[in-house]
């Protein structure tokens, strides 16, 4: 048994949908303990730490209630036995939180996208570095999918001869949404969950709904909200961004929702490599003089079949790190070393989504100085 001193603990700040499942997936880990859990309804963070203390309970074969709650993520980073977080919340939070953390000394685990704008995304990165804390991107991809760690490392090693085009592909955002009103429902504090964002008047589906991925005051949507995940694997495969962006898309003038859909973008890198980023499905693919690889969620296919069995050689790029990216974050916050998802590449992969967002909402070839 680990000794209580050697674990990470850690705070969970956004508990609902994606931050629950975050919450499961980190008390399951031999390496940290979860003691906190923040949010901005009630119900949420008192029932999810009741969770944690009935879990913890079995496990230990007594009672413990050890897990506290907070309406205000300040109270929590305020805590010194509190080693780490894991910010859950809506894309417009996430960046302010996490610089809140870095000075607070708090490592941070931090859900994809990354920020609501370049300004966030640069902010957040000057933060992490000059705090110098762990900072983990909710890219799990790079630890839990270990054939998109494969496919990456074919590329960098040359299997599919000289790079010439890197296409990305991810499930179209959405329209609609009732902006009608509605009374703000007892437990939730609204003017917290809205935060930095523009006063507006409370309605189910700007909160609870698909509104905090598909409001642009909250996020960027698809394009960025699942775009981080083919966008962080090209690139993962190739660590450089697009110098030129032009694109065409649909912005929706009926109902609440109001990000991007039906994205078309076209782009080049510095190199000449030539870039892709279109609405429909989630794949990386990656073309070269010698042949293709494509990595997904669910697998990675190639022309060259035979290049999935191949071994890495010792002077070739060795990528993966762990097979699970909550243990891996754990293990960095101990260590001190890079995790998978770092900073520097969470703000790379994430910027490829706004200048493309950009692109299309100016009409106009947006061109970008990588230096």
């Amino acid at each position: 048994a680990e000794a209580p001193s050697n674990k990470i603990m850690v705070g969970h700040i956004g508990v609902g949908g994606q931050g629950g499942g975050l919450l499961r997936n980190f008390v399951g880990q031999p390496g940290g303990m979860s003691i906190a859990t923040c949010d901005a309804f009630k119900d949420r963070r008192e029932g999810k730490a009741k969770w944690v203390d009935a879990g913890y309970s079995k496990k230990m074969g007594k009672t413990y209630k050890g897990c506290k709650t907070y309406a205000d993520f300040r109270e929590l980073l305020a805590r010194k036995d509190i080693d780490a977080v894991v910010v859950g919340t809506p894309d417009h939070w996430h960046v302010p939180i996490t610089i809140a953390a870095a000075k607070a000394g708090k490592d941070v685990y931090c859900e994809k996208p990354l920020g609501i704008s370049v300004a966030h995304n640069k902010a957040a990165r000057a933060a992490i570095h000059r705090y110098n804390v762990i900072f983990q991107y909710g890219t799990q991809q790079r630890s839990n999918n270990t054939h998109c760690a494969r496919a990456c490392e074919l590329v960098r090693a040359g299997y599919i001869g000289e790079l010439k085009s890197i296409d990305v592909i991810a499930p179209n955002g959405a329209t609609g949404g009732n902006p009608a009103p509605m009374p703000i429902p007892e437990g939730l504090d609204y003017e917290m969950w809205l935060g930095p964002a523009p006063k507006a008047p409370y309605c189910k589906d700007r909160v609870i709904g698909g509104g905090r991925w598909h409001i642009y005051d909250y996020a960027l949507g698809f394009i960025a909200g699942w775009g981080a995940h083919p966008l962080d694997i090209a690139h993962w495969g190739y660590p450089h961004i697009p110098v030129e962006y032009s694109g065409t898309g649909t912005i929706p003038d009926k109902g609440l929702f109001n990000t991007i859909v039906n994205w078309d973008v076209k782009g080049k890198y510095e190199s000449g490599v030539t870039f892709t980023l279109k609405a429909g499905g989630d794949k990386t693919t990656f073309t070269g003089t010698e042949g293709w690889i494509a990595a997904s969620r669910g697998r990675a296919t190639t022309s060259k079949p035979e290049l999935l069995k191949t071994t890495v050689k010792p002077n070739e790029v060795k990528l993966l790190q762990d097979t699970n990216h909550y243990r891996n974050f754990l293990t960095a916050c101990k260590s001190r070393k890079t995790p998978a998802s770092d900073i520097d590449s969470a703000v790379q992969s994430d910027f490829m989504s706004h200048l493309g967002d950009i692109a299309i909402r100016t009409g106009e070839t947006i061109k970008w100085d990588p230096k």
